[in-house]
């Protein structure tokens, strides 16, 4: 990894008046935080290569394959919940160490796993660290950032996730080639299977290790009352004046107060606040439009449509590529053009692909093996439109729903619709990730792409209506 120099991060930087090395300290422990974000696109991708093999090895039907793979979420679902208080009495980056503790013993046990049970067991347990990694990062990230800069230092996150997805993409490739199969055997008599979870030892143990040398929030410190530790921190991170950053971090913290469910009802009523209906939509529909699918089932989805193994690891790690450079577009147009044109953009062109691709798998034969035999020219034009999805996916409703979800609720119901919605998020995942391989088994992939399809078309109308725009608008003006 290229590291960039002070001058450089100054020049892209202009705006800020903080000293070239406070720039790029502040750069190298937000990176070093991002980590726990590879981490989560790397565990969240690693399983695509290994279905198959996983379902030959646990002897697995389609409703325990679905469940291997989206075990998982439901350890995502509770590590999001449990992150936000840990780290409140612990710390940021004591629950971080732990989070990359868990990600290296998940990573170890999935791939030594002998049964159904055990593999769930430990995907559930790598599940705590990946949902608590979606919360530590950009939370860590946005308390030691310069105002001026924490928009675009937060995007190193969700660059974090797709450059995570796409090292798994690539190391099963390269593992799978040189085994024969995931099936195949590696080093020490093993299948290959196996070394596509233990690589993650090298990013969780990288991560474990840059944890230990970056700084607790000041923010947090401040909370905790360890005041000259704060003021450690501030004079590293930034050359305005330590005094009155420790004074503002203090007037800041003067309202703060535990979320509360009850935050989340209209005072003296029983009904919820419209606002965290919409943002339970946005997270259900960034998961109803089936990307997850391509990104666990990818190699799964592209066999059933007739490619062999090798071609259908090589099409994941295109996905991947395709994925990272879609995000760096997001990352240049959100501040620009808003996040509701981008939002709309994507939703139509995600309908249009996946209605494409549901008309390509509804429309061919089947060869003799009872698989979808396309043409040459059908099988080209089948990937031209899965990666402009995920082309379209990634510059819109990839980054743009995390965006939304922290810039769309006020600052009194902010840390409950959240949880809420991040809640919404991980539950909407796991029906996807656990229904496919059963709607591949009995409606094929013409079926599961058609409710994909129809889930991005209504996704259209629920942005024009539901959707406002919050570019340029404060957090407080919310």
């Amino acid at each position: 990894m290229i590291t960039p120099s002070s001058n450089d991060l100054q020049a892209t930087f202009p705006e800020i008046k903080d000293t070239p090395d406070s720039i790029l300290y502040v750069f190298f422990i937000s990176a070093v935080a991002a980590l726990g974000g590879f981490l989560f696109g790397f565990d969240s991708g690693v399983i695509n290569g290994t279905v198959g093999a996983l379902g030959n090895a646990f002897n697995s039907n389609d409703v325990s394959t679905g469940f291997n793979v989206a075990s998982v979420l439901l350890g995502c679902a509770f590590g999001a919940l449990a992150a936000g208080p840990l780290a409140d009495n612990f710390g940021r980056r004591a629950i971080m160490i732990l989070t990359a503790v868990i990600f290296a013993i998940s990573a170890f046990g999935s791939g030594f796993a002998d049964s159904s049970a055990e593999f769930i067991f430990y995907r559930l347990f790598g599940g705590l660290g990946i949902g608590a990694a979606s919360v530590l990062a950009p939370a860590y990230i946005a308390e030691v950032a310069p105002a001026a800069i924490r928009g675009r230092l937060a995007t190193l996150q969700q660059l974090a996730i797709v450059l995570g997805l796409f090292a798994a993409f690539l190391s099963n490739f390269l593992i799978s080639s040189n085994a024969g199969g995931a099936e195949g055997i590696l080093m020490l008599d093993l299948a290959a299977w196996r070394w596509m979870f233990w690589v993650e030892l090298i990013p969780a143990i990288l991560f474990l290790v840059g944890v230990l040398f970056i700084p607790e929030s000041p923010r947090y410190l401040v909370a905790q009352g360890e005041i000259k530790k704060a003021k450690k921190v501030f004079s590293k991170i930034s050359s305005s004046p330590v005094d009155k950053q420790i004074e503002d971090v203090k007037r800041s913290l003067h309202g703060d107060k535990k979320p509360s469910i009850r935050d989340l009802f209209i005072d003296g009523e029983k009904k919820i606040h419209p606002i965290i209906w919409v943002g339970i939509a946005l997270s259900v529909f960034q998961q109803f439009v089936g990307i997850n699918v391509v990104f666990y089932y990818g190699s799964e989805l592209w066999q059933a449509a007739g490619f062999d193994e090798s071609q259908s690891l090589l099409i994941n790690v295109m996905a991947g590529v395709t994925n990272i450079v879609s995000t760096f577009i997001a990352i240049a147009l959100v501040d620009k053009v808003g996040r509701k044109p981008l939002l709309l953009v994507g939703s139509i062109g995600m309908f249009i692909s996946l209605g494409a691709l549901t008309y390509i798998f509804g429309s061919s034969g089947l060869n003799e093996l009872g698989k979808l035999a396309l043409s040459d020219n059908m099988g080209t034009f089948a990937l031209i439109m899965a990666n402009l999805f995920v082309v379209f996916f990634g510059l819109s409703w990839g980054p743009i729903v995390w965006v939304l979800l922290g810039e769309m609720f006020n600052n009194r119901i902010r840390g409950a619709a959240l949880a809420v919605a991040a809640s919404a998020q991980w539950i909407a995942n796991f029906a996807i990730t656990m229904t496919f391989p059963m709607m591949l088994g009995s409606i094929g992939l013409a079926g599961a792409y058609g409710l994909y399809a129809i889930s991005a078309f209504i996704s259209i109308f629920f942005v024009i209506k539901y959707i406002k725009e919050t570019r340029g608008v404060s957090l407080e003006a919310m």
